[in-house]
């Protein structure tokens, strides 16, 4: 059964084209994975399937009473609200239900005429069945099941105007997977949970009894998760019956297959032509001229205009040109930490907890939001002081530190000042480093704050780049990148000279790029010699 069906959409945003005459079709239970660049339409797509928008040109149609839900990044809700408050919202027609049986059970108690209290006991009888039907009676246990799943347990009494953008995304989350939609649109959801959180998404979507359509840089998470691929590219879409690890192998044979067929089409075009001209010159040449070869000449030149031309197809991608190298190498010993603590009030973060870093080692530090990853890089660049124990730093370290958050950036900059400001270049030099990291001509005057994350952190990579330190390190670096980008993040980082530590809860990363694990958990912090599903694999067997 088709759930939406998107028909020859066209849509445009201010002067820009984002895509034109699309068409699929979203069946009931499908799992898709909605994947592209950043900037080919993505979340518009999504929008124009949430109803949010509407499309310039073209037809989308929906299911008869079917319902669509979006995360969006930043939720708009009542500054003075109550997390908790807001996710028993979900559930208003139900409580609403609960409070006139709340006011009926005191009526019943206190009623002594038996005919009034009758009335009662059938109309409590209609309200309790009623109350069944919607699921009343789970309401708790699917609120507790969510915010535990989550990890937002201690954000259910705070308020609203109290949450940080992240936070605000894992509420927003909360509520739409309690609203359960017959159409759930997920738009980058793994941004801001850590491992186990993505893991009880992961699970939670597999038992989904809706559809599902996923926009995501996570490619572990789109294995697991999904289905099938629709890939927006250069404003078309296509599909692919597979995972995302089914889609690289099926998209590059697609690649492959239509260069050829282009190929195949530009020679018999060039052949076409070629003997049009040829049977227009015998044609002039006869005495007197030849007018069967005129029409031969004239039938070839119809056959030529009919032919739908393929377009050619890009095998190669515009992507970074990351290249980290360093002016000196550190000593031997880089990080060492002895027995550290680290509390804030009453609030411990980690006890004698110990690390050892050496020169070029790659060196992962994991686990769940809040436990003190982020405190542990602090203290390494010493913006965090160490309570008890010992912190010491090797000799002839510089350091380049990727944030997250990317609040050292000055908005009111241009792209090309906020660079020079890092990297003391003349404007020529600048603009062509800019240029490797597709920051193009008169782009590169654009404020700051226009960018968006993925933006930034090309920008922030461009610095860091061109800085040659010998300690890179590393906080969520792939958060904002689309794969592409991160797969040219990963490739530098392979060949980096130097040493690397770094926080994130992208696991294809961490995989990939880092050989041993540190997973800080019930305040202690854990050594493995392997990489993320090794430590996973490790602590699950204990």
């Amino acid at each position: 059964m088709i759930v939406c069906s998107i028909q020859k959409v066209t849509q445009i945003i201010g002067a820009n084209t984002i895509f034109e005459n699309i068409s699929t079709e979203i069946k009931q239970g499908d799992r898709i994975g909605l994947i592209g660049r950043n900037g080919e339409g993505k979340t518009t797509l999504l929008d124009l399937i949430a109803r949010k928008t509407q499309p310039v040109s073209g037809q989308i149609t929906w299911k008869k009473d079917s319902t669509a839900g979006m995360l969006r990044q930043t939720p708009e809700i009542e500054n003075e609200k109550q997390v908790e408050a807001i996710l028993y919202e979900v559930f208003a027609s139900v409580e609403i239900l609960k409070e006139k049986m709340t006011e009926l059970e005191q009526s019943m108690a206190e009623e002594t005429d038996s005919e009034k209290l009758t009335r009662h006991i059938e109309k409590y009888g209609e309200l309790q069945e009623k109350f069944q039907q919607e699921g009343g009676y789970e309401v708790d246990s699917q609120v507790r099941r969510i915010i535990t799943g989550l990890n937002i347990e201690h954000l259910a009494d705070k308020k609203w105007i109290q949450l940080s953008g992240g936070e605000r995304t894992k509420v927003g989350m909360a509520r739409l997977l309690l609203q359960s939609p017959d159409l759930l649109l997920l738009d980058e959801p793994t941004n801001h949970l850590d491992l186990a959180a993505i893991e009880w998404l992961t699970d939670f979507i597999n038992q989904y009894k809706g559809t599902v359509i996923i926009v995501s840089h996570d490619r572990y998470f789109l294995d697991e998760t999904v289905t099938s691929i629709l890939e927006m590219d250069q404003g078309e879409l296509i599909t692919y019956h597979t995972n995302y690890s089914g889609f690289v192998k099926e998209r590059e044979e697609r690649l492959i297959r239509e260069f050829q067929q282009f190929e195949d089409q530009q020679k018999k075009i060039k052949k076409m032509k070629d003997t049009i001209k040829r049977l227009k010159e015998w044609a002039n040449q006869a005495n007197p001229p030849n007018a069967g070869l005129h029409r031969r000449a004239k039938s070839m030149e119809k056959a030529l205009a009919r032919m739908e031309i393929k377009k050619k197809p890009v095998l190669e991608q515009k992507k970074m040109d990351l290249d980290f190298q360093m002016n000196k190498r550190s000593g031997k010993d880089v990080v060492t930490m002895k027995d550290v603590c680290k509390s804030y009030g009453e609030l411990q973060l980690f006890t004698n907890i110990n690390m050892f870093v050496r020169f070029k080692e790659r060196i992962a530090i994991i686990g769940k939001n809040g436990c003190g990853k982020s405190t542990i890089l602090k203290m390494i660049l010493g913006k965090e002081s160490v309570m008890d124990g010992e912190l010491r730093l090797g000799s002839n370290l510089s350091v380049g530190f990727l944030s997250q958050h990317m609040i050292e950036m000055d908005g009111e900059r241009s792209i090309l000042d906020e660079f020079r400001d890092q990297v003391h270049v003349t404007e020529g030099v600048a603009r062509g480093i800019l240029a490797r990291f597709m920051f193009y001509g008169k782009t590169v005057f654009q404020r700051v704050k226009t960018l968006s994350d993925g933006e930034k952190m090309r920008l922030r990579l461009a610095q860091l780049v061109h800085q040659n330190h010998n300690l890179l390190i590393l906080d969520e670096p792939t958060n904002h990148l689309d794969i592409e980008s991160k797969e040219v993040l990963e490739d530098a980082l392979e060949q980096f000279n130097g040493t690397i530590i770094a926080v994130s809860h992208d696991r294809y990363f961490l995989d990939k790029i880092f050989p041993i694990t540190y997973w800080l958990a019930d305040r202690g912090l854990q050594k493995y010699e392997g990489n993320y599903s090794f430590a996973r694999e490790k602590r699950n067997s204990n």
